[in-house]
């Protein structure tokens, strides 16, 4: 399927709708960010007035996580059978009266619900957006100089995030909320101008039903098991007989997705040595940011005494040089390919971390903290479009909804994941009433585990290197609907996609 954009992209003259496509698509990717960020800073002034308690607060994060990581994998197949460019507009307009909602509210589960909705409708709008945009540009530099930009929007929303909520939460916590609103408005009424219209998938076999549900709920109930983990305790009866009934839902889900004729993640695609590593790498980069983040976070406003502004301006240079970048990471992609630029990346990330490490109970900005800073910044440059591209390349058209709701799914749920992990060391390593220097070392316990995270992410990188001028061949097993006359089993088909 192609959209009416494609051939002029495809010839390399951007036409002014289609940049209007691409700033409405990153708009939303942006909101996406931006919100996951703000709603951090704003959490004590929400608790103060609303009167909820540290674990209700918690749930304020949780339940956007919770939706959003739970339903990607629905979300990411939605779009390719009903349409992207519908469910892309749908899932916005929830997104903006949920944020309207969530700024209006006077209770903690009307907050919270609200939450859960946003994180919905942001798993329906992620993958939908990524799967138009691949399908929109050619594959090739078109499509890399387009992630790039994307992703760096992304990126960008997330430090802005931060910044902004510094400044709104000093007004008032509910401007917080309600920013996203107009935003999406704005961005909704011009995508329904400006995004190509997309037809459904014509030739798929029913819906997959039973898979939808049980990798919903698979997903669901690990995200909120992780989430709950450090606060009931890992090794608790709870936790573990969570995790044992979501080993039993994966195990079921993966038996009816191998045999549904129209799966809701076809498992062929997995058999892609370069989209194992995507995934992975997307799970451990993203894991070890959002854990490096908390416990920054934490340090400098537990520790050093700092405002929720001044820790947001800290974090400023990073996000600075990932929108300055933006305009180039895709040359850079199209030049050395995505696994060289995804392991300098993580080397860059492990070498920041580690520096983290020299932080003491007065530190000078611009010699220990500014240096991790624009170490990260650098790597989250180049590692963030590079993982897209990598795993959107060489998947066809009417798979790449799936694929794109695969990649968020694995952001969401290493994050989720290795931000408990990170918590429960830091949480182990501390006891009430330490002195300052232990919360330190607490803290640089939970840094040693980011560090490892990074370091593992490196490794997996590396395993997809060839020599500096070999071509990766990447395989992606694609299904045939034929079912030959002898076997009368259905088939399946390789198509070889050669990537610098």
């Amino acid at each position: 399927m192609t959209s009416p954009l494609t051939t002029p992209a495809s010839q390399g003259s951007w036409t002014p709708r289609l940049w209007g496509t691409l700033l409405v698509l990153c708009a939303a990717m942006f909101l996406d960010a931006l919100d996951v960020s703000m709603v951090g800073v704003a959490l004590p002034s929400i608790g103060s007035e609303l009167d909820l308690s540290t674990s209700t607060l918690q749930w304020i994060v949780s339940g956007y996580i919770l939706g959003y990581g739970g339903l990607l994998l629905l979300g990411g197949r939605t779009a390719d059978l009903l349409g992207r460019r519908q469910v892309f507009l749908v899932a916005l307009g929830v997104f903006a009266l949920a944020s309207l909602l969530g700024g209006l509210v006077d209770s903690g589960p009307l907050l919270i619900a609200s939450r859960f909705i946003k994180g919905l409708s942001a798993a329906f709008t992620a993958p939908a957006g990524l799967s138009i945009i691949t399908t929109t540009f050619a594959e090739g530099p078109l499509r890399n100089r387009a992630l790039s930009i994307y992703t760096t929007c992304a990126a960008t929303g997330f430090s802005m995030g931060l910044v902004l909520s510094g400044l709104l939460t000093e007004a008032s916590w509910r401007l917080t909320m309600l920013l996203p609103a107009p935003i999406a408005v704005v961005a909704l009424i011009a995508g329904l101008r400006l995004i190509p219209r997309s037809e459904r998938e014509k030739d798929h076999r029913g819906y997959d039903i039973p898979g939808a549900v049980l990798g919903t709920a698979a997903m669901l109930l690990l995200v909120f098991t992780v989430v709950q983990a450090p606060e009931v305790g890992w090794g608790t009866a709870r936790t573990l007989l969570s995790f044992a009934a979501v080993a039993v839902l994966l195990s079921v889900f993966v038996a009816v997705e191998r045999r549904s004729p129209s799966p809701l993640i076809r498992l062929g695609v997995l058999r892609s040595g370069s989209q194992i590593r995507a995934q992975l790498g997307a799970m451990a980069f993203f894991g070890s940011y959002v854990g490096f983040q908390f416990m920054v976070t934490l340090y400098m406003q537990s520790l050093l005494g700092w405002s929720a502004l001044h820790t947001a301006l800290a974090f400023l240079p990073a996000g600075a040089l990932v929108a300055l970048s933006s305009t180039k990471v895709g040359s850079v992609v199209d030049r050395f390919g995505t696994p060289r630029l995804i392991a300098v990346g993580f080397a860059l990330m492990v070498v920041g971390y580690a520096l983290f490490l020299r932080v003491d109970l007065d530190p000078v900005y611009a010699a220990v903290i500014l240096p991790t800073m624009l170490l990260i910044g650098a790597a989250c440059a180049l590692v963030f479009p590079s993982l897209n591209i990598q795993a959107t390349n060489g998947v066809e058209d009417h798979e790449q909804g799936m694929v794109s709701g695969l990649l968020n799914t694995s952001v969401q749920v290493g994050g989720a994941i290795f931000l408990a992990v990170v918590t429960a060391v830091v949480t182990a390593s501390s006891s009430e009433g330490s002195s300052p220097e232990a919360v330190l070392d607490s803290y640089r316990s939970g840094l040693v585990v980011v560090t490892g995270i990074a370091l593992a992410g490196l490794i997996i990188t590396l395993t997809g290197l060839r020599t500096p001028r070999s071509r990766e061949t990447i395989l992606v097993a694609r299904s045939s609907h034929e079912e030959p006359a002898a076997a009368g089993k259905q088939t399946e088909e390789a198509r070889v996609a050669v990537v610098d």
